[in-house]
C-alpha cells in the first residue's frame, strides 16, 4: 500500500501564527503521547506509524512548503513538489505519476490519498485499511470515506449512496457539492455522508487518468509538462465521473482543524500558550503568544488572542473563520520559516531615508545540518554567533566558528555554514533589494572536506 498525505493551503485561517510557508499543518500547538508539541503533519504521520498501515509515505505539496515537512519529517517521508499550485487533481496525478516512473510501482499497488491535517482517531486508520480492502478485491475502481453527518452542514460535499442492509460499505449513486441547509436536510434523510476527502485505487486507474492529459516515459518529463493537466479537483475530475464508486462510512472523531475556534477546542492547555497571563474577569478565552513580551487578558469572554511576529489577532471565536477576508491583502514577508536546516526569525526590518534596506534575523540551524553554499548580488551579511559551534566557509576558505564570534560576507562572496552542535546566530543584511530570491547557490562537497581536516576532531 502506498499513501499519498496531501499537503496544501495558505495559512490564512489562521494567521497570524500561519503563513505561505508556515500553513495550519506545521502548527505545533497539539501534543503527542509523550507530552511533546506536535503538529497536525507529526500527528497524522505518528498515527500512520501506530496503524501499521504502511512505511511507504509520499507527501504532495508546494516548493514553499518543502523545508517544512522536511524540518519536521526528516526522511521518513518521500516528497512530490507542484512546479505550480493547481488544485488536487494535478497533485494527486502527479503524485501517481511519481509512484509509477519514479518508484516503479506496479500498477496493482493500492495508493490511498488523505489530506495530511485532520484531526481524528484510530477508527479512522481502521477504516482506511478497509477501503484498501475493498479495492483488492474488485469491489469498485473508486473507494472513498463517507464521514457520518452529524448536523446538516452546509460546509462539506456530500456523497448519496444506493440505498441497501450492507453496513460495511456502500455503492456511490451520486455527489451533492456544499448544499444550503434545506437541502442538507435533506440529503441527510437519504443516508448521505459528508465526502472526507479519503480515496483509494489502484494505481493504474489513475495512471490511465493522467495518460490522458500527458504521456510521457519519465516524472521529470510529466513534472516539466504540469501545466497540461487541467486546474480541478479530484472530486470532479475523477470521483463525480467514475462509473464504478464505494463508500466506506466512517463515525468516529473526525475534525477539521482549520480555525481558530475549532483548533482552541482541541488544544492541550485550552486556555494559554506562550508568555501569557489571564485575569479571572474572563471566560473561555484562549490566548497563544509567540512573542518574548507577555500578553495580558482580562475582561473578555470567548476570545482567541494570538500574537506572532507576522502580526496579532484579536477576535471573537464564533467569528473566527472570517478573518480570512481581511488579510487576503496582506503582502508581507513571513517573520518565522522552518527550513530544512532549522528556523529563522526576523527580528528587525528596518527602511531608511538613503535607500537602503536592512534585515535582521536569528537563525538556528539543526546539529549536522548546513545552509548551502551560496553568494548575493545585492546584500552584505555579518553573522554574530551566540550559540554552538559549526564549520564556515568563505570562498573555499573553511574554519571552526563558536558562539562569540563574527563573520562579514561581502556582497558576491561565496559562503556556507554548518552545523556541529545546534548553531545559533544572527544575521544582519544590508543592501537592496533584500529578498529571499537574492540567491544563488553552487555545489560544496563537505564530506571531502572532512577527509581532510581534524577540525572536527
Amino acid at each position: 500500500m502506498q499513501i499519498v498525505l496531501l499537503s496544501g493551503g495558505s495559512g490564512k485561517r489562521l494567521w497570524p501564527l500561519s503563513n505561505n510557508t508556515r500553513s495550519k499543518q506545521f502548527l505545533q500547538l497539539l501534543q503527542s503521547p509523550d507530552g511533546k508539541p506536535e503538529s497536525m503533519v507529526q500527528r497524522v504521520l505518528r498515527q500512520i506509524n501506530e496503524s501499521a498501515l504502511t512505511d511507504s509515505i509520499t507527501i504532495a505539496t508546494s516548493e514553499s512548503q518543502k523545508d517544512s515537512i522536511e524540518n519536521q519529517l526528516g526522511n521518513s517521508v518521500e516528497v512530490v513538489t507542484e512546479p505550480e499550485r493547481r488544485d488536487t487533481f494535478p497533485a494527486i496525478a502527479l503524485s501517481a505519476t511519481y509512484l509509477s516512473l519514479q518508484k516503479q510501482c506496479s500498477d496493482n499497488e493500492v495508493v490511498i490519498v488523505m489530506p495530511c491535517d485532520s484531526y481524528t482517531e484510530s477508527g479512522y486508520f481502521t477504516t482506511i485499511r478497509k477501503m484498501a480492502e475493498l479495492v483488492e478485491q474488485n469491489v469498485a475502481d473508486l473507494v472513498l470515506m463517507g464521514i457520518t453527518p452529524t448536523y446538516p452542514s452546509t460546509k462539506f460535499g456530500y456523497v448519496v449512496p444506493i440505498a441497501s442492509d450492507n453496513n460495511e460499505y456502500k455503492i456511490v449513486q451520486r455527489f451533492t457539492e456544499k448544499p444550503n441547509e434545506e437541502k442538507a436536510e435533506e440529503l441527510l434523510s437519504l443516508g448521505a455522508f459528508w465526502n472526507g476527502g479519503v480515496f483509494a485505487f489502484r494505481l493504474g486507474y489513475m495512471m490511465n487518468i493522467v495518460k490522458k492529459y500527458i504521456i510521457a516515459d519519465s516524472f521529470a518529463e510529466v513534472r516539466s509538462r504540469y501545466s497540461e493537466f487541467p486546474k480541478i479537483s479530484f472530486d470532479y475530475e475523477v470521483a463525480e465521473k467514475a462509473t464504478s464508486v464505494a463508500v466506506v462510512p466512517y463515525s468516529g472523531k473526525w475534525k477539521d482543524l482549520g480555525t481558530w475556534n475549532a483548533l482552541s477546542e482541541e488544544l492541550p492547555n485550552k486556555s494559554t500558550i506562550g508568555n501569557v497571563i489571564l485575569g479571572d474577569k474572563g471566560q473561555n478565552n484562549t490566548v497563544i503568544n509567540e512573542l518574548s513580551i507577555p500578553i495580558v487578558c482580562d475582561g473578555l469572554n470567548n476570545v482567541i488572542v494570538a500574537a506572532s511576529l507576522d502580526g496579532i489577532l484579536v477576535c471573537k471565536k464564533e467569528y473566527s473563520e472570517e478573518i480570512k477576508q481581511y488579510i487576503n491583502d496582506l503582502n508581507n514577508r513571513p517573520m518565522y520559516e522552518e527550513r530544512r536546516w532549522g528556523t529563522y526569525r526576523v527580528l528587525d526590518d528596518t527602511y531608511y531615508a538613503d535607500g537602503n534596506h536592512s534585515l535582521t534575523k536569528r537563525i538556528t540551524l539543526q546539529p549536522g545540518k548546513n545552509i548551502s553554499y551560496q553568494i548575493h548580488h545585492h546584500r552584505s551579511e555579518v553573522w554574530t554567533f551566540v550559540e554552538g559551534e559549526g564549520l564556515f566557509v568563505l570562498d573555499g576558505e573553511v574554519r571552526k566558528v563558536k558562539a562569540g564570534e563574527t563573520v562579514i560576507i561581502p556582497v558576491e562572496h561565496y559562503h556556507a555554514i554548518k552545523a556541529l552542535t545546534e548553531l545559533t546566530f544572527i544575521e544582519v543584511q544590508v543592501g537592496n533589494p533584500l529578498v529571499e530570491e537574492d540567491i544563488e547557490r553552487f555545489d560544496w562537497e563537505w564530506k571531502e572536506y572532512y577527509k581532510e581536516s581534524n577540525l572536527l576532531s
